[in-house]
């Protein structure tokens, strides 16, 4: 719903305005998590514009009520990319299903699988989100007391909107994943993860050279037309962007790395209908939902799961372990008892 269309002012907005709006939003697929930040930013801006604000209104209210009611509160939860894949002991039990450790071993030696190997893993480690991901310079990565470590400090995060800053460990497999993306890419200073340019040549085949007296009229115009031509190997060059990556073409990456991973066998225990599925939930987010699933599956408590992931309020940690939590709480116990 747009203000000129319907003859309504847009600031100072009225209640009725606001009310009408979400609910055509809510009627074109908006999630009532979505909606609560549209009212929460036209609040915002009537408070520094020093106009009172729609959003208290009691109509507002009852109307994202009523939405929430009618759609369920519950948002959909990106795919977890969990280190050993879905795992009870991931120290002891073997890989399965769709895994980063496989993810990672798949990842090519050219610049692309370099950078992507790096990329992931650090995402891993991290747990960060997209965009703080794509904002790590090579400035941000310290030492550590394990010489085969590193330190990752983090400027700025999602909830950290005051720039406190706050610090992240990095394992020796990222250190050394990290370090080959950066040799190999002449990476020194800025950016650490940066666009790949792929240009892709053809092979030719040798051509024999020819007699001249078998050009027709028109070609021995050019008499260099019959001379040989020697093979053309196909070849690809690689060119490096100064600029970091979009936080949009995080999932895009992962969900690549995942096909190419398939379709080497890096994933046997996947289907193509398994694949596709797992295609469909995979997001920017889903190596911090691995990495919150995966501390969870450790053991770690909920404190040390929200330190680590830099989370305030136990809200996100407690939905993403979810089913998890029902697996391994009292009833699962007994379920697994029983047989």
């Amino acid at each position: 719903m747009r203000c000129p269309q319907q003859r309504r002012i847009t600031v100072p907005a009225r209640s009725e305005d606001v009310a009408d709006y979400l609910k055509s939003r809510g009627g074109q697929g908006a999630r009532p998590a979505s909606l609560a930040r549209y009212k929460a930013s036209i609040a915002r801006l009537h408070q520094l514009l020093g106009l009172i604000d729609p959003t208290t209104a009691p109509l507002v209210k009852l109307t994202l009520a009523a939405i929430r009611k009618e759609k369920g509160v519950a948002q959909r939860q990106a795919a977890p990319l969990r280190f050993k894949g879905a795992v009870s002991d991931i120290e002891r039990d073997p890989a399965r299903g769709l895994n980063l450790r496989a993810l990672l071993e798949s990842c090519a030696e050219d610049l692309v699988g370099l950078r992507d190997r790096a990329l992931l893993s650090l995402a891993y480690d991290t747990g960060l989100r997209a965009s703080e991901l794509v904002a790590v310079k090579v400035g941000h990565i310290l030492p550590a007391t394990d010489p085969d470590a590193r330190l990752l400090s983090i400027p700025r995060s999602k909830s950290d909107s005051e720039g406190e800053g706050a610090t992240a460990f990095l394992s020796p497999r990222t250190v050394r994943a990290v370090k080959a993306w950066m040799e190999a890419g002449r990476i020194s200073e800025g950016a650490v993860f940066r666009r790949v340019f792929v240009r892709r040549y053809k092979g030719r085949a040798r051509v024999p050279g020819r007699d001249l007296r078998t050009l027709s009229g028109r070609e021995a115009y050019d008499w260099r037309k019959a001379l040989p031509k020697p093979a053309v190997p196909a070849r690809t060059e690689y060119s490096i962007g100064d600029a970091a990556l979009h936080p949009g073409s995080i999932g895009p990456i992962w969900r690549a790395i995942i096909r190419r991973a398939f379709e080497k066998g890096a994933l046997p225990d996947l289907t193509r209908d398994d694949l596709d599925h797992w295609l469909k939930r995979i997001s920017g987010h889903s190596t911090r939902v691995g990495l919150n699933q995966d501390l969870f599956a450790s053991g770690e408590d909920l404190a040390g799961i929200m330190d680590a992931l830099r989370w305030k309020s136990p809200r996100m940690p407690l939905a993403y372990n979810r089913n998890l939590a029902a697996e391994n709480g009292a009833a699962g116990r007994l379920m697994k008892k029983l047989g």
